[in-house]
């Protein structure tokens, strides 16, 4: 049997099943034993050439062919952490960094760098290129690089290297290069998006469209009274498990240390305030000033070249003239000053320190002896001529008259030292003994408090902060009920807590739900009647009778509302929407309906009539604005359905290991 075996795998056709099995195994399984294994990015984007789009999605074209580019994981962790402080920002406490870590918040942050990938790719696949003009316009607009509004290429450079991690010029150069060469495609599609006069005048038309309606409240229903059998029951309940279920809870065990209950520090002696007051002595001196007085020659905003130069020429006489022998500067503020708050006094500013008039007013204030004026100075405002009057020269402030300031300071520093002290033994005793905390309230001479059990979003006291609750139901915490590091919940206040008792979230018996089940279907059963009874009042209206009799007979609340608008919230945004929604009656009839608000009240009303928007009645401005929002919006469509293309015709490869 074996030689016929061996016979019948020797001929034509077994090495042609041969070949036939390799050539898959060669085009799929070795790309898999080959690379998958070794992958070092996070996400691979492989794209076509542009000399032949249409290339087979297969190994050996994708490996000799195709161009790609990777996400690494560096690259992956670097926005992950940039997404997480974001997120803890906008959340403050209630940031769980737990849920941060789920696996899907992990895709959706690589999906948009995928996204810039697939961009990248595509910009280069299509030869655009981005100047060295550019690259520099761009840099040379960002505020962080400008000092007094203009580009700083000695502080570009101090920025830069102040960074983490630091980077060159080039190396930033070639950032922006790569997000203006990334963002070219999505930007020029978006551009190039436009409304025209149709589709914006039908737009005006449903914006500018009142309807005239009527509308009765009918208040939420009361729960049903009907008998409800045991069937009934176990029916809801089988269908609504979900719907009884308790929550996951905890109980623990704390010691709140609390500095404001710690016996106060000894007040500090006067050589340790005197070796403080030598320490800070630079915050403890009156800086200069300089009694100024100025003339003023205001420049209206947006003025054109033409104002701004003749009131350059006016400011450049008046210096002039006060600059002339003999000339009294407090009379010329008087008759040609346009600050009106100082003009009376003659220009008076009172005393100036720095920083309190902008760098240009102060750099030529400082220039100036006293009695000198100086030329004139644009600021904000417009041109300024100053008079320096005198000098107060900056001199220290005695330790005597600070001494009070010291010893508050001091005794805060002693407070909070003493409270780092006392945390820091408390770390002590919980690593010496991690699974108890009575060791931990011995030393700090505080009691073990208890609190629960309580579920997350529903505690009291100390267990009601966000970052407490963090800590409680955290998988380390949970499972081995060690004690926590310390959390703080306030300045200079601590808690450590243990979990003591732990029940996961699970379903509850129908024996101690039943009361709730029945009051589940009553109000089920109530809320069907009070929707049927609506529908069959809307089949009265249609049959010829009013929604006002109908209304007026049940005692509902009732109102007519002409002309009403898009937005208005009659009695409520939503049924605005439900007016608007309903088909529009034909002529000499109207259109009626419901609708089921969140209190378990329902709206009825009529559409008696329709009136179009008029695109005459707005003005151009108004059509303008609305045109290019319009194409804002469509543009913004426009990029994101190419972008979805551009990911259709490319390969895009994750490994989730690397995130």
């Amino acid at each position: 049997m074996l030689q016929a075996l061996r016979d019948k795998t020797s001929g034509w056709i077994a090495v042609a099943i041969v070949i036939l099995l390799a050539v898959p195994f060669a085009f799929f399984g070795m790309e898999q034993y080959l690379f998958q294994n070794s992958a070092n990015y996070a996400a691979k984007v492989q794209a076509p050439p542009s000399w032949w789009p249409s290339a087979p999605d297969v190994w050996p074209v994708r490996k000799l062919f195709w161009s790609s580019e990777e996400v690494s994981p560096e690259s992956f962790r670097s926005e992950f952490e940039r997404s997480r402080q974001q997120a803890r920002e906008q959340q403050g406490d209630a940031f769980d960094g737990r849920a941060f870590e789920a696996m899907d918040n992990k895709l959706r942050v690589l999906d948009g760098l995928v996204d810039q990938a697939v961009l990248r790719l595509a910009a280069r696949n299509a030869g655009i290129e981005v100047g060295n003009a550019q690259v520099a316009e761009v840099i040379q607009s960002i505020p962080d690089f400008q000092v007094d509004g203009r580009f700083d290429p000695q502080r570009y450079q101090l920025v830069l290297q102040s960074r983490v991690p630091a980077r060159t010029p080039r190396q930033y150069d070639d950032q922006i290069r790569a997000d203006l060469q990334m963002l070219l495609l999505p930007r020029q599609v978006a551009g190039s998006a436009f409304v025209t006069k149709a589709q914006l005048d039908r737009t005006m038309v449903l914006l500018g469209e009142q309807r005239d309606v009527s509308f009765a409240v009918v208040p939420a229903p009361l729960p049903d009274a009907g008998a409800i059998s045991a069937a009934d029951i176990q029916a809801w309940y089988d269908s609504h498990r979900g719907d009884f279920r308790a929550a996951e809870s905890v109980s623990i065990e704390y010691v709140e240390v609390d500095g404001s209950a710690l016996p106060p520090p000894a007040a500090p002696d006067d050589a340790t305030l005197r070796a403080r007051y030598e320490q800070e002595k630079g915050r403890f001196v009156e800086a200069e000033q300089r009694l100024a007085s100025h003339i003023l020659v205001r420049v209206p905003e947006g003025a054109d070249a033409a104002a701004q130069a003749a009131a350059k020429a006016r400011a450049e006489a008046i210096a002039a003239k006060v600059q002339a022998a003999g000339a009294d500067f407090a009379a010329v503020a008087r008759a040609e000053s346009d600050d009106e708050g100082s003009k009376a006094q003659g220009g008076d500013l009172g005393w100036i320190e720095r920083n309190t008039m902008g760098e240009a007013f102060d750099t030529a204030l400082y220039a100036l002896q006293p009695g000198q004026v100086s030329a004139p100075v644009q600021t904000d405002f417009g041109w300024h001529v100053l008079q320096l009057r005198e000098i107060s020269a900056g001199k220290s402030v005695p330790f005597e008259a600070v001494r009070d300031e010291l010893a508050a300071a001091q005794s805060a520093t002693d407070g909070e030292r003493a409270f780092n002290d006392l945390i820091g033994r408390l770390v002590d005793q919980v690593y010496r003994n991690p699974g108890s905390l009575a060791p931990t309230a011995r030393e700090a001479n505080l009691p073990v408090q208890k609190l629960g059990p309580f579920t997350r979003g529903n505690a009291q006291g100390i267990a009601a902060n966000p970052a407490v609750q963090r800590a409680a139901f955290s998988d380390a915490l949970v499972q081995d009920g060690t004690v926590s590091d310390p959390i703080e919940i306030g300045p200079s206040h601590s808690v450590l807590i243990r979990v003591t008792a732990h029940q996961p979230e699970r379903e509850l018996p129908l024996a101690d739900v039943r009361d709730q089940v029945v009051a589940a279907i009553r109000a089920d059963r109530g809320r069907a009647a009070a929707i049927a009874k609506a529908d069959a009042d809307i089949a009265r209206i249609a049959g010829g009778e009013s929604l006002a009799a109908i209304a007026e007979a049940a005692g509902w609340q009732y109102a007519s509302v002409p002309g009403a608008r898009r937005g208005m919230p009659i009695p409520s945004p939503e049924a605005n929407d439900a007016y608007f929604a309903a088909a529009e009656p034909a002529e000499g009839k109207i259109s009626a309906g419901k609708l089921v608000q969140d209190d378990g009240s329902i709206v009825l009303f009529t559409v008696d009539k329709v009136t179009p928007g008029n695109p005459q009645d707005a003005s151009a401005q108004e059509r303008a604005m609305l045109a290019s929002q319009f194409a804002q919006m469509a543009g913004q469509e426009d990029a994101e359905a190419m972008l979805r293309a551009l990911r259709r015709r490319m390969n895009v490869s994750i490994v989730e290991a690397r995130l």
